[in-house]
């Protein structure tokens, strides 16, 4: 078995760990980004594929990731982890219909409630404890659901029409624009940025790089918010005008 994510704070990497631990199965854990991936995907039947939803579609970077490997998922059978800090719809059947269109056998889907990771935007805030509970509530839905797969009745969230009209009519429909191209919308302020290059080092897009000491972003950012939740001087925006809070995964563990 193979795990496969791609995470901008930690949430579907987590997610994913969490269900491979449940499952007892020992299995690589990996990132798209890894440099070998393609051959882990080679050799490997079955994989559990995490994710976070964005405007309940995917992730740019994750699409192209998709297409660019497409003859890899035939004959595949594949899980659907998908993390979301509000109302997906079809989270995991969005990105399974897009496996399956490539010859990948879909064996079921999960939704998981995780905390928000746009930093930028206060109205998506949750106090800590409410973070810590999201956190522990979907530790016990992957519980639920490596149990229910054991006995033969994976979960099917997210796949199936139903879903699909509410991911389409609940957010994509109107957001669809936001996830079709990467955006040039990231912001640099330099009256905080001290050109430490963390934002550089973590971007999985290359995206970023340092000139005349200070960050500066070009036009292909797949939204993760990774360089905006670990910024130490919280100068970086996308969406919103100021950073509210940040947050990585591991803020919430253990608590």
């Amino acid at each position: 078995m193979l795990g496969i994510y791609f995470s901008g704070t930690g949430n579907s990497r987590y997610a994913l760990e969490v269900f491979l631990r449940e499952y007892g199965e020992t299995a690589r854990v990996c990132s798209i980004e890894e440099a070998d991936i393609t051959n882990y995907i080679k050799d490997n039947k079955d994989i559990v594929f995490s994710y976070p939803v964005q405007y309940s579609n995917i992730p740019k970077i994750l699409k192209d990731f998709v297409d660019r490997y497409q003859h890899l998922w035939r004959g595949k059978r594949v899980f659907v982890i998908a993390t979301m800090g509000l109302f997906s719809g079809d989270g995991a059947g969005i990105l399974a219909r897009r496996l399956r269109r490539y010859g990948a056998q879909i064996t079921g889907g999960l939704h998981l409630k995780m905390p928000d990771s746009i930093a930028d935007e206060k109205a998506l805030k949750r106090p800590l404890k409410k973070n810590v509970e999201l956190v522990k509530k979907a530790e016990k839905k992957i519980s639920d659901a490596v149990r229910d797969i054991k006995n033969v009745k994976p979960p099917q969230e997210g796949i199936g029409l139903l879903y699909h009209f509410a991911g389409l009519f609940g957010q994509r429909l109107y957001f669809y624009n936001k996830t079709k191209q990467y955006t040039d919308k990231v912001k640099i302020d330099t009256g905080k940025c001290i050109g430490c290059g963390k934002c550089v080092e973590l971007c999985p897009m290359k995206n970023l790089n340092i000139e005349n000491n200070f960050a500066k972003a070009e036009d292909r950012c797949t939204m993760c918010y990774r360089c905006i939740n670990n910024c130490p001087k919280q100068a970086i925006t996308l969406l919103g005008k100021s950073v509210i809070e940040q947050g990585t995964i591991e803020k919430y563990l253990n608590k």
